[in-house]
């Protein structure tokens, strides 16, 4: 019945410091393609591993459509060997389901998976794509996500795996779509301290980052052959993505004050959605201890 991979990454030591209140927040961060984790909240991620916080990355489908020459079996064994690698180097749980790339659909089944992954998480923290993007896959997980956001609560559903006792606060990740809507960033995280925890995490994904990505977008042959050279040009290409924005710079004004905003070069931002706790000012602060810092 359960259809997946499961990668237990590095367990850091007890001593620790967790949040305000001493307690270990979880995080699970689900994405549709391994790697959409990474470039989503791999900063974010590592804050919390360097805090001594549990994050899980899933990815909803194996990967096996991504490429322009491999595909099927083959290329779903790569993508999971590279998704448990970026994991070990970031410090995260990796779970892969065994769902065929492009064919994700919010079906009951999947819905219950995802129930499943977030109840045994005892996640405080759920992070997903929003329902507004290019590919399907990517829309029909966050479907898959509102739609468990209510019912990880309902003892009734999925009896079998005991419901959790408060509902998380549930996050979107910033994408670059403007309708119906466009990302609206509550939540902005400075990751230039850890942007290269994220670099890492990303370059592990050889198959995506270097091969498909880049062929995708006509600039297979920019890529440099030597590891190093290939890393840098890794570097110049995605950190542009986290460029701070007039609109991310006054979220970042309220969680890091006007002077320390005014330094900041890089953010992730998350949406908070309505599904899910509602969580105030005080309730973010706890839940992200590197705010401010």
């Amino acid at each position: 019945m359960r259809k997946l991979f499961l990668f237990l990454a590095i367990i850091f030591s007890s001593s620790l410091s967790f949040g305000q209140d001493n307690q270990q927040i979880r995080v699970i961060v689900i994405g549709a393609h391994p790697d959409d984790c990474e470039l989503g909240a791999g900063g974010l991620a590592a804050h919390y591993v360097a805090l001594g916080h549990a994050v899980k990355f899933v990815s909803l489908t194996n990967g096996d459509k991504g490429h322009q020459d491999l595909g099927g079996g083959p290329l779903a064994r790569r993508r999971f060997e590279e998704a448990m690698e970026s994991g070990r180097r970031l410090g995260v749980t990796y779970e892969i389901l065994d769902v065929h790339d492009g064919e994700l659909f919010p079906t009951l089944e999947n819905r219950l998976e995802v129930i499943r992954m977030i109840r045994e998480w005892n996640a405080d923290i759920v992070i997903s794509h929003r329902p507004n993007d290019y590919h399907p896959d990517h829309r029909n997980a966050a479907i898959l996500v509102q739609d468990a956001s209510y019912m990880v609560i309902v003892p009734n559903m999925l009896s079998s795996v005991p419901p959790l006792k408060k509902n998380p606060v549930f996050l979107y990740m910033r994408d670059r779509f403007q309708r119906p809507n466009p990302h609206r960033p509550d939540i902005a995280v400075d990751i230039e301290p850890v942007f290269e925890k994220k670099l890492a995490a990303c370059d592990a994904h050889v198959s995506q980052f270097y091969e498909w990505l880049p062929w995708t977008a006509g600039r297979l042959g920019d890529v440099p052959g030597s590891p190093t050279e290939r890393k840098a040009w890794l570097r110049n290409w995605v950190a542009p993505r986290y460029t701070v924005t007039e609109e991310v710079r006054a979220s970042l004004t309220k969680w890091y004050g006007t002077a320390r905003a005014g330094q900041l070069k890089m953010a992730e931002t998350f949406e908070i959605t309505e599904y899910g706790s509602q969580p105030d000012d005080a309730e973010i602060k706890r839940l992200f201890p590197m705010l401010g810092k």
